[in-house]
């Protein structure tokens, strides 16, 4: 598949399709399963909830997230990675509340469906800054009025300040998006399009966020 964004790092090659989770521990010195973990476990997701999961990836989210629902809940995964929708319908395999879409997010679409969650988990920093915001428009769209979007990606940081076995690792492995990304006000991205209510939770030293958003009743 052509990418549309050649400078991206979240049109993901093959390769990196097959292997994600694992390079993601890598990338992270190991440590991206915990703060996925406390991520997941601080949107407090109550158990009827239907969540909508933007660039699900390989479902490894969408089980975590699945274990608290009940079966009136739902997790819905969007991508666009014919290798991504292998793995998250092996890894959801056991879970009959969990469905999968080919559907870029980057663009305007119309589930008709209104969610009362939506989560995004490193995709937002992938993108030029007009179509992050094609995104949370996405978002904002598709959520229930008091809905939450839960966003887990980059903090704001000075990625010049970063120890340098952080700082190499990060240089040499994002995105040219990525270095303009954590220079953005998240939280002003997000009222500029109609959210309130922020809180926002800091996981890996700090460089890491999960930053929430309700969508005004």
């Amino acid at each position: 598949m052509e990418k549309l964004y050649p400078e991206s790092g979240v049109e993901l090659t093959p390769f990196v399709a097959k292997y994600y989770d694992k390079l993601m521990n890598v990338m992270s010195f190991g440590k991206y399963g915990s703060f996925i973990h406390k991520a997941i476990a601080d949107m407090d997701i109550q158990p009827d909830d239907h969540i909508l999961d933007l660039g699900c990836g390989t479902g490894r989210n969408a089980c975590l997230m699945l274990k608290s629902l009940s079966d009136k809940g739902r997790v819905t995964g969007l991508d666009i990675s014919d290798k991504m929708e292998k793995q998250f319908n092996t890894h959801c395999q056991n879970y009959s509340n969990a469905e999968f879409f080919h559907q870029r997010v980057d663009q305007p679409f119309d589930l008709k469906k209104s969610y009362d969650k939506v989560f995004i988990s490193f995709v937002l920093h992938g993108f030029p800054q007009p179509i992050r915001e094609n995104i949370i428009k996405n978002a904002i769209y598709h959520l229930k009025p008091g809905g939450r979007f839960n966003i887990l990606d980059f903090a704001e940081f000075d990625m010049y300040a970063m120890p340098f076995y952080y700082r190499i690792p990060f240089q040499k492995g994002e995105c040219p998006y990525a270095f303009d990304f954590i220079k953005r006000d998240l939280k002003q991205m997000l009222a500029m399009a109609g959210f309130d209510s922020f809180q926002e939770h800091l996981y890996f030293n700090n460089y890491v966020r999960l930053m929430e958003a309700t969508k005004p009743e």
